[in-house]
């Protein structure tokens, strides 16, 4: 069995390389591999290393050195012989998931604490949002105050137009009464006066008549 160590140079970190060189493995057939990230002077490497036929082997650097994950961006890809032990394929998937679970775990937990934090300012807008609608309440029932005082303003209103109401018709209804009276009286004196310059009439007649006499 041969082996081959392939390093990978670049963006390589966190963009899904090492699952991506797994699948390839696997659909090749390879029976032992494994890959790690490593970074030497702050610089993103992947190492890989992958044991079994030479033309298993061959296929896979083939593969490596013309293909790579979208979000990844390769500078260069080393291959180069390996004369230690490669783990097995099925070694590399358990501890490879059960390393992924444990990030995504972790990033769960950080979500949590973000999602405690959003909840904790939405239950702080809430608040704020009750005060409001509180103060708006408040406002409501000053305003139904200032309306029921409105209302009792209108029914006093009402009350003394309807009293003015009264006082015209009483004053009416006097008025008709008194021109009724001040008409009767004048019919009286009128006739009164008739008949008293009908006797004043009567008596200058005889007057005349006796002066016409002597």
């Amino acid at each position: 069995m041969k082996a081959k160590k392939i390093i990978i140079k670049g963006k390589v970190h966190d963009v899904g390389y090492r699952l991506f060189l797994l699948n390839e493995a696997e659909s090749l057939f390879i029976e032992n591999f494994d890959a790690r990230n490593v970074v030497v002077s702050d610089e993103q490497r992947l190492v890989a290393l992958i044991g079994g036929p030479e033309e298993k082997i061959n296929g896979f650097t083939d593969f490596v050195q013309s293909n790579y994950p979208p979000d990844a961006s390769v500078l260069a890809v080393e291959v180069e012989d390996y004369t230690e032990k490669v783990r097995s394929i099925e070694s590399f998937r358990q501890s490879f998931m059960v390393s992924q679970t444990a990030k995504l775990v972790q990033a769960g937990v950080g979500m949590l604490g973000k999602q405690d934090m959003v909840l904790g300012k939405l239950d702080m807008m809430l608040g704020k949002q009750d005060a409001m609608l509180g103060n708006q309440d408040a406002m409501l029932g000053n305003q139904n105050a200032m309306l029921g005082n409105q209302d009792a303003m209108l029914e006093k209103q009402d009350r003394m137009l309807e009293k003015q109401d009264e006082t015209i018709n009483v004053i009416r209804v006097e008025s008709e009464k008194t021109r009724e009276v001040i008409e009767g009286r004048l019919e009286e004196d009128v006739e009164w006066l008739k008949v008293e310059i009908s006797g004043i009439k009567t008596s200058l007649d005889k007057v005349k008549a006796k002066v016409g006499m002597v």
